[in-house]
Protein backbone atom coordinates (compact mmCIF):
# COMPACT_ATOMS: atom_id res chain seq x y z
CA UNK A 1 0.00 0.00 0.00
CA UNK A 2 1.00 3.63 -0.43
CA UNK A 3 1.75 6.19 2.26
CA UNK A 4 -0.92 8.35 0.61
CA UNK A 5 -3.72 5.86 1.26
CA UNK A 6 -6.30 7.25 3.66
CA UNK A 7 -6.26 5.71 7.15
CA UNK A 8 -10.02 5.14 7.12
CA UNK A 9 -9.73 3.24 3.83
CA UNK A 10 -6.99 1.10 5.39
CA UNK A 11 -9.21 0.29 8.36
CA UNK A 12 -12.11 -0.62 6.04
CA UNK A 13 -9.88 -3.07 4.14
CA UNK A 14 -8.73 -4.60 7.42
CA UNK A 15 -12.32 -4.95 8.65
CA UNK A 16 -13.36 -6.65 5.41
CA UNK A 17 -10.47 -9.12 5.61
CA UNK A 18 -11.23 -9.87 9.28
CA UNK A 19 -14.95 -10.36 8.67
CA UNK A 20 -14.51 -12.81 5.78
CA UNK A 21 -12.32 -15.01 7.98
CA UNK A 22 -8.65 -14.28 7.29
CA UNK A 23 -6.43 -15.23 10.25
CA UNK A 24 -3.42 -13.20 9.10
CA UNK A 25 -3.98 -9.53 8.28
CA UNK A 26 -0.80 -8.32 6.59
CA UNK A 27 -0.31 -4.67 5.63
CA UNK A 28 2.86 -3.93 3.66
CA UNK A 29 4.16 -0.73 2.13
CA UNK A 30 4.92 -0.51 -1.58
CA UNK A 31 8.45 -1.42 -2.59
CA UNK A 32 10.93 1.17 -1.38
CA UNK A 33 8.36 2.93 0.82
CA UNK A 34 7.32 2.87 4.46
CA UNK A 35 3.98 2.99 6.21
CA UNK A 36 3.32 6.41 7.66
CA UNK A 37 3.38 6.69 11.44
CA UNK A 38 -0.29 7.69 11.35
CA UNK A 39 -1.25 4.65 9.27
CA UNK A 40 0.52 2.33 11.71
CA UNK A 41 -0.91 4.11 14.74
CA UNK A 42 -4.49 4.00 13.46
CA UNK A 43 -4.28 0.33 12.47
CA UNK A 44 -2.71 -0.73 15.78
CA UNK A 45 -5.29 1.19 17.81
CA UNK A 46 -8.08 -0.33 15.73
CA UNK A 47 -6.77 -3.89 16.16
CA UNK A 48 -6.28 -3.53 19.90
CA UNK A 49 -9.59 -1.83 20.59
CA UNK A 50 -11.98 -3.45 18.12
CA UNK A 51 -10.74 -6.86 16.96
CA UNK A 52 -11.42 -9.69 19.43
CA UNK A 53 -8.70 -12.30 19.82
CA UNK A 54 -5.99 -10.62 17.76
CA UNK A 55 -2.32 -9.89 18.36
CA UNK A 56 0.09 -7.60 16.50
CA UNK A 57 2.95 -9.96 15.60
CA UNK A 58 4.97 -7.74 13.21
CA UNK A 59 5.34 -3.99 13.61
CA UNK A 60 8.02 -2.33 11.49
CA UNK A 61 8.07 0.82 9.34
CA UNK A 62 7.63 -1.37 6.24
CA UNK A 63 4.92 -3.78 7.40
CA UNK A 64 2.40 -4.53 10.10
CA UNK A 65 0.81 -7.94 10.67
CA UNK A 66 -2.16 -8.74 12.86
CA UNK A 67 -2.87 -12.39 13.68
CA UNK A 68 -6.22 -13.79 14.86
CA UNK A 69 -5.48 -16.16 17.74
CA UNK A 70 -8.90 -16.90 19.22
CA UNK A 71 -10.52 -20.23 18.32
CA UNK A 72 -14.27 -20.96 18.29
CA UNK A 73 -14.66 -22.99 21.53
CA UNK A 74 -13.04 -20.20 23.56
CA UNK A 75 -15.85 -17.77 22.78
CA UNK A 76 -19.03 -19.13 21.19
CA UNK A 77 -21.37 -16.87 19.24
CA UNK A 78 -23.96 -17.16 22.01
CA UNK A 79 -21.43 -16.20 24.69
CA UNK A 80 -20.22 -13.22 22.64
CA UNK A 81 -23.80 -12.09 21.98
CA UNK A 82 -24.71 -12.43 25.65
CA UNK A 83 -21.76 -10.26 26.66
CA UNK A 84 -22.60 -7.77 23.91
CA UNK A 85 -26.19 -7.54 25.19
CA UNK A 86 -25.07 -7.11 28.82
CA UNK A 87 -22.79 -4.21 27.86
CA UNK A 88 -25.58 -2.64 25.78
CA UNK A 89 -28.04 -2.89 28.67
CA UNK A 90 -25.53 -1.28 31.01
CA UNK A 91 -24.89 1.53 28.51
CA UNK A 92 -28.60 2.30 28.26
CA UNK A 93 -29.11 2.33 32.04
CA UNK A 94 -26.04 4.51 32.57
CA UNK A 95 -27.07 6.99 29.92
CA UNK A 96 -30.50 7.44 31.52
CA UNK A 97 -28.76 7.88 34.88
CA UNK A 98 -26.57 10.54 33.27
CA UNK A 99 -29.74 12.32 32.12
CA UNK A 100 -31.32 12.18 35.56
CA UNK A 101 -28.21 13.55 37.26
CA UNK A 102 -27.07 15.64 34.28
CA UNK A 103 -23.75 13.84 34.68
CA UNK A 104 -21.68 14.65 31.62
CA UNK A 105 -18.80 12.48 32.80
CA UNK A 106 -21.03 9.40 32.93
CA UNK A 107 -22.41 10.23 29.47
CA UNK A 108 -18.86 10.32 28.08
CA UNK A 109 -18.14 6.93 29.70
CA UNK A 110 -21.15 5.47 27.87
CA UNK A 111 -19.84 6.76 24.55
CA UNK A 112 -16.43 5.22 25.18
CA UNK A 113 -17.99 1.85 26.05
CA UNK A 114 -19.51 1.58 22.57
CA UNK A 115 -16.16 0.25 21.28
CA UNK A 116 -16.69 -2.89 23.35
CA UNK A 117 -20.04 -3.55 21.67
CA UNK A 118 -18.47 -2.99 18.26
CA UNK A 119 -15.72 -5.50 19.09
CA UNK A 120 -18.24 -8.25 19.83
CA UNK A 121 -20.34 -7.27 16.83
CA UNK A 122 -17.45 -7.75 14.40
CA UNK A 123 -16.37 -10.99 16.08
CA UNK A 124 -19.87 -12.47 15.80
CA UNK A 125 -20.28 -11.37 12.16
CA UNK A 126 -16.91 -12.97 11.34
CA UNK A 127 -17.91 -16.26 12.97
CA UNK A 128 -21.29 -16.34 11.24
CA UNK A 129 -19.83 -15.60 7.80
CA UNK A 130 -17.30 -18.39 8.24
CA UNK A 131 -20.04 -20.77 9.37
CA UNK A 132 -22.17 -20.08 6.30
CA UNK A 133 -19.18 -20.85 4.07
CA UNK A 134 -18.42 -24.06 5.96
CA UNK A 135 -21.46 -25.91 7.42
CA UNK A 136 -19.25 -27.98 9.76
CA UNK A 137 -18.27 -24.73 11.47
CA UNK A 138 -21.87 -24.06 12.54
CA UNK A 139 -21.67 -26.63 15.35
CA UNK A 140 -18.22 -25.37 16.34
CA UNK A 141 -19.51 -21.85 16.98
CA UNK A 142 -22.37 -23.18 19.11
CA UNK A 143 -25.34 -22.97 16.72
CA UNK A 144 -27.64 -25.63 15.28
CA UNK A 145 -28.11 -24.78 11.61
CA UNK A 146 -27.85 -22.12 8.88
CA UNK A 147 -31.20 -20.62 9.90
CA UNK A 148 -29.75 -19.91 13.35
CA UNK A 149 -26.85 -18.11 11.66
CA UNK A 150 -29.23 -15.76 9.87
CA UNK A 151 -31.28 -15.21 13.02
CA UNK A 152 -28.22 -14.43 15.13
CA UNK A 153 -26.89 -12.09 12.46
CA UNK A 154 -30.11 -10.06 12.54
CA UNK A 155 -30.20 -10.06 16.35
CA UNK A 156 -26.59 -8.92 16.54
CA UNK A 157 -27.36 -6.02 14.22
CA UNK A 158 -30.30 -4.96 16.41
CA UNK A 159 -28.16 -5.13 19.57
CA UNK A 160 -25.47 -3.02 17.92
CA UNK A 161 -28.09 -0.45 16.86
CA UNK A 162 -29.49 -0.41 20.41
CA UNK A 163 -26.03 0.47 21.71
CA UNK A 164 -25.79 3.21 19.07
CA UNK A 165 -28.97 4.76 20.48
CA UNK A 166 -27.51 4.68 23.99
CA UNK A 167 -24.64 6.72 22.54
CA UNK A 168 -27.11 9.12 20.90
CA UNK A 169 -28.82 9.65 24.25
CA UNK A 170 -25.43 10.35 25.84
CA UNK A 171 -24.58 12.84 23.07
CA UNK A 172 -27.80 14.73 23.74
CA UNK A 173 -27.20 14.71 27.49
CA UNK A 174 -23.90 16.45 26.79
CA UNK A 175 -25.81 19.21 24.98
CA UNK A 176 -28.07 19.89 27.96
CA UNK A 177 -27.14 22.65 30.37
CA UNK A 178 -29.97 22.37 32.88
CA UNK A 179 -31.39 19.38 34.70
CA UNK A 180 -34.94 18.48 33.66
CA UNK A 181 -37.84 18.73 36.09
CA UNK A 182 -38.75 15.63 38.11
CA UNK A 183 -42.00 14.96 36.24
CA UNK A 184 -40.32 14.89 32.83
CA UNK A 185 -37.46 12.74 34.14
CA UNK A 186 -39.96 10.32 35.62
CA UNK A 187 -41.74 9.90 32.25
CA UNK A 188 -38.49 9.27 30.39
CA UNK A 189 -37.19 6.90 33.07
CA UNK A 190 -40.43 4.91 33.06
CA UNK A 191 -40.34 4.65 29.29
CA UNK A 192 -36.69 3.62 29.41
CA UNK A 193 -37.31 0.96 32.06
CA UNK A 194 -39.92 -0.72 29.85
CA UNK A 195 -37.73 -0.47 26.74
CA UNK A 196 -34.71 -2.07 28.39
CA UNK A 197 -36.90 -4.69 30.06
CA UNK A 198 -38.24 -5.60 26.60
CA UNK A 199 -34.67 -5.81 25.32
CA UNK A 200 -33.48 -8.06 28.16
CA UNK A 201 -36.54 -10.31 27.86
CA UNK A 202 -36.14 -10.65 24.09
CA UNK A 203 -32.47 -11.60 24.42
CA UNK A 204 -33.25 -14.16 27.12
CA UNK A 205 -36.08 -15.54 24.96
CA UNK A 206 -33.52 -16.10 22.20
CA UNK A 207 -31.16 -18.05 24.41
CA UNK A 208 -33.96 -20.11 25.96
CA UNK A 209 -35.85 -20.50 22.67
CA UNK A 210 -38.93 -19.21 24.51
CA UNK A 211 -41.73 -18.28 22.09
CA UNK A 212 -44.08 -17.00 24.82
CA UNK A 213 -41.46 -14.72 26.37
CA UNK A 214 -40.75 -13.21 22.94
CA UNK A 215 -44.47 -12.64 22.43
CA UNK A 216 -44.73 -10.93 25.83
CA UNK A 217 -41.86 -8.61 24.90
CA UNK A 218 -43.60 -7.50 21.70
CA UNK A 219 -46.86 -6.89 23.58
CA UNK A 220 -45.19 -4.21 25.69
CA UNK A 221 -44.63 -2.01 22.62
CA UNK A 222 -48.02 -0.35 23.15
CA UNK A 223 -46.96 0.71 26.65
CA UNK A 224 -43.95 2.46 25.12
CA UNK A 225 -46.08 4.36 22.61
CA UNK A 226 -48.42 5.59 25.37
CA UNK A 227 -45.52 6.77 27.53
CA UNK A 228 -43.85 8.42 24.54
CA UNK A 229 -46.88 10.68 24.11
CA UNK A 230 -46.72 11.69 27.78
CA UNK A 231 -42.98 12.35 27.59
CA UNK A 232 -43.37 14.49 24.46
CA UNK A 233 -46.16 16.44 26.13
CA UNK A 234 -43.83 17.12 29.05
CA UNK A 235 -41.17 18.41 26.64
CA UNK A 236 -43.45 21.32 25.67
CA UNK A 237 -43.07 22.72 29.19
CA UNK A 238 -39.28 23.07 29.20
CA UNK A 239 -36.88 25.58 27.63
CA UNK A 240 -36.59 25.33 23.87
CA UNK A 241 -32.83 24.68 24.11
CA UNK A 242 -33.40 21.55 26.18
CA UNK A 243 -36.57 20.47 24.38
CA UNK A 244 -34.79 19.56 21.13
CA UNK A 245 -32.31 17.30 22.93
CA UNK A 246 -35.06 15.78 25.06
CA UNK A 247 -37.14 14.84 22.03
CA UNK A 248 -34.16 13.11 20.44
CA UNK A 249 -33.59 11.24 23.70
CA UNK A 250 -37.24 10.15 23.76
CA UNK A 251 -36.92 8.98 20.16
CA UNK A 252 -33.83 6.90 21.00
CA UNK A 253 -35.64 5.26 23.92
CA UNK A 254 -38.51 4.37 21.58
CA UNK A 255 -36.05 2.99 19.03
CA UNK A 256 -34.56 0.83 21.78
CA UNK A 257 -38.00 -0.68 22.35
CA UNK A 258 -38.48 -1.18 18.61
CA UNK A 259 -35.18 -3.02 18.29
CA UNK A 260 -36.22 -5.19 21.23
CA UNK A 261 -39.43 -6.02 19.38
CA UNK A 262 -37.39 -6.81 16.26
CA UNK A 263 -35.28 -9.26 18.26
CA UNK A 264 -38.41 -10.83 19.73
CA UNK A 265 -39.89 -11.28 16.25
CA UNK A 266 -36.74 -13.10 15.15
CA UNK A 267 -37.15 -15.40 18.17
CA UNK A 268 -40.74 -16.09 17.08
CA UNK A 269 -39.48 -17.08 13.64
CA UNK A 270 -36.83 -19.37 15.12
CA UNK A 271 -39.18 -21.06 17.59
CA UNK A 272 -42.61 -21.08 15.90
CA UNK A 273 -42.30 -24.78 15.01
CA UNK A 274 -42.25 -25.66 18.70
CA UNK A 275 -45.62 -23.94 19.08
CA UNK A 276 -47.47 -25.23 16.03
CA UNK A 277 -46.32 -28.83 16.50
CA UNK A 278 -46.99 -29.05 20.23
Amino acid sequence: MSQKEDEDALVRKTVSAYLVGYNILHVKAQRGQQLSSKQRSVLKAFARNLLVGTEIVIDTPEELTVQVLLSYPELSVESALRRMAIVTTSMHKDTIASLQKLDHSLAKDVMATDDEVDRFNMYIVRQLKMAIQSPTTIKEIGLANARDCLGYRLVTKSVERTADHAVKIAENVLLMKKKLDDNTLEKVAEMSAIAISMFERAIEALFKRDYEAAEDSIERTKDILALEKEAIAASHKIDIEEAASLRLIIESVRRTAEYAADIAEIVLNLTVESVITS
